[in-house]
């Protein structure tokens, strides 16, 4: 331990320039806070390190100053290839202004490469990102025209069209657990997730690199019991111990909590006592409208994107369905309750938990029964936009591998953007304010969700706004239901930038969702 226990500051003068760094977290869970912000304050006093080659898979950060926004700091990076980059807008911002050169790949394609480059495999090869933006025939994952090598090729295997993504060096990577042992071996006892810290492991040695872990306390001897240690200390090279006493926020379990033991299963939660139900709004009905697609599934295995489909949960507890749905989290959760803002990635006593890998291989071997995600632009064609936005930079995080995959997708948005207002009563909806921002447009920004895809694969897609209810069909968008009390031409055709196809079957949405009782679902 002594030979491999150093300051924070020690250890980012291990960074030279030019290094490529792995960065591990999700949100604020998982991440290396007293490292990244030591980094951040050497660069700012020494200049150093500068052109860094960074690597990350989930978002890191608050959306202010912690996490990847550390690194956001002109000249600090060279090249970044990310899977989210919405809650790092300090880093985003270089990406876009083309301050340095970035690619945006889905977060489980990056979780996986980590383990193909630690088994010394010649590349990722997926249909993960096919005939989407990360696709070298649409945009190959490139933020910014500065970007100009192709990390991502077309090829073909049995006669079928795969991607293969281009590996990366490692100089350092940079991961936390919770405890550390006199050997250097690391458990994640109070974490929110394992995330693919072993694998980022694995993969810095594969390549030469040097690991440095960050940690919150320290075991004698072996005190860590075999069977609980995540990562093995042949793979740590260095170990960073926080002070908990005096700076616990460079070691919270999220960046929404210092700590919570339902998340690390120390307490169960008790989600019964606890329930509250979501007051009668433009949520709650496109959550209520969203369940019906739910029950004729029976059991089934869940991802709730963040945002408005959590609501879905919510809805399904209070109709007294609630056990029907295993949900699950990208970060690597399964069962429980998946928690929201910044605490998402942490689910309220899980059954258990998967390395992000893991989850990830389920998610893409169409493990997922049904998706219910947000949507931010949907265009003539039924693709979906949710990742860029003129000058903001969002990116997909793990939304490609889900859409992709799932048996069945439902996208849960408002109709319009920007200032809608609705009101629910007796069973009909009244349209107060429209939104100024149509989200119904002919083209998106970027093809995050490729319909075309959708078609071939034959996944049935559904787009669940608050007065109306899209399907999609190879030759479009069908509009499928309309809410009680809704005009057709003035309320929905008149704020979208293209036709849709009505349906044959033309269907009024459930009186019961736009009344504020219960639908008796169950």
């Amino acid at each position: 331990m002594q030979s491999k226990l150093i300051t924070a500051e020690e250890a980012i003068a291990k960074i030279k320039d030019g290094d490529s760094v792995v960065v591990g977290g999700f949100v604020g869970s998982g991440h290396p806070e007293a490292l990244t912000s030591a980094l951040e304050e050497r660069f700012v006093k020494d200049g150093h390190p500068r052109d860094v080659n960074l690597i990350f898979v989930a978002g890191q950060g608050d959306g202010k100053d912690r996490g990847l926004n550390h690194f956001g700091q002109k000249g600090m990076v060279k090249r970044a290839i990310g899977g989210h980059w919405g809650l790092a807008p300090k880093l985003g911002k270089l990406a876009m202004s083309g301050e340095m050169k970035g690619y945006n790949f889905p977060q489980g394609v990056i979780s996986h490469m980590f383990r193909d480059i630690a088994a010394g495999k010649p590349g990722t090869i997926t249909h993960v990102g096919l005939k989407t933006f990360v696709d070298p025939r649409v945009e190959g994952g490139k933020i910014n025209s500065k970007t100009e090598e192709e990390l991502v090729e077309v090829i073909k295997l049995d006669g079928k069209d795969y991607l293969r993504y281009k590996h990366f060096d490692i100089d350092v990577a940079l991961i936390r657990g919770t405890t550390a042992d006199e050997f250097g071996n690391i458990s994640m006892e109070q974490e929110v997730a394992t995330l693919e810290g072993l694998a980022q492991a694995l993969a810095t040695k594969k390549r030469g690199g040097i690991v440095i872990c960050q940690v919150m306390r320290l075991a004698k001897h072996s005190g860590i019991n075999q069977l609980f240690v995540e990562i093995p200390g042949i793979l740590v090279d260095y170990i960073v111990l926080v002070d908990m006493i005096k700076t616990p926020h460079l070691h919270m379990q999220t960046f929404g909590e210092q700590y919570c033991p339902y998340y690390s299963g120390q307490v169960a939660y008790p989600e019964d006592s606890l329930f509250k139900p979501m007051k009668m709004d433009i949520r709650k009905i496109i959550a209520r409208r969203s369940l019906f697609e739910l029950l004729p599934l029976g059991q089934c295995i869940v991802n709730l994107g963040i945002g408005m489909p959590e609501g879905v949960a919510n809805v399904a507890k209070e109709e007294g369905i609630r056990d029907r749905m295993v949900l699950t989290v990208e970060s690597g959760p399964i069962g429980g309750l998946p928690a929201s803002g910044l605490s998402f990635g942490a689910s309220y006593t899980p059954y258990c938990c998967l390395d992000q890998p893991y989850q990830f291989d389920f998610y893409d071997g169409g493990g997922l029964d049904i998706a219910f995600l947000g949507a931010a632009e949907i265009d003539v064609k039924g693709n979906v936009n949710v990742s860029r936005f003129g000058p903001k930079l969002a990116g997909c995080g793990g939304f490609i591998n889900i859409t992709q995959n799932a048996k069945q997708v439902v996208y849960c948005t408002t109709f319009t953007a920007d200032g809608l207002k609705v009101e629910a009563h007796d069973g009909k909806l009244k349209i107060i304010q429209e939104g100024k921002v149509k989200k119904f447009v002919n083209k998106v920004q970027q093809i995050t969700f490729s319909a075309e895809y959708a078609c071939e694969k034959g996944t049935p897609v559904k787009y669940i706004t608050e007065r109306c209810v899209f399907k999609l069909e190879s030759d479009g968008l069908h509009l499928l239901e309309v809410a009680p009390g809704i005009d057709i031409e003035n309320d929905i055709l008149a704020h979208m930038e293209f036709k849709p196809l009505v349906s044959a079957n033309l269907k009024q949405m459930s009186s019961e969702i736009f009344r504020d009782v219960l639908m008796g679902v169950k």
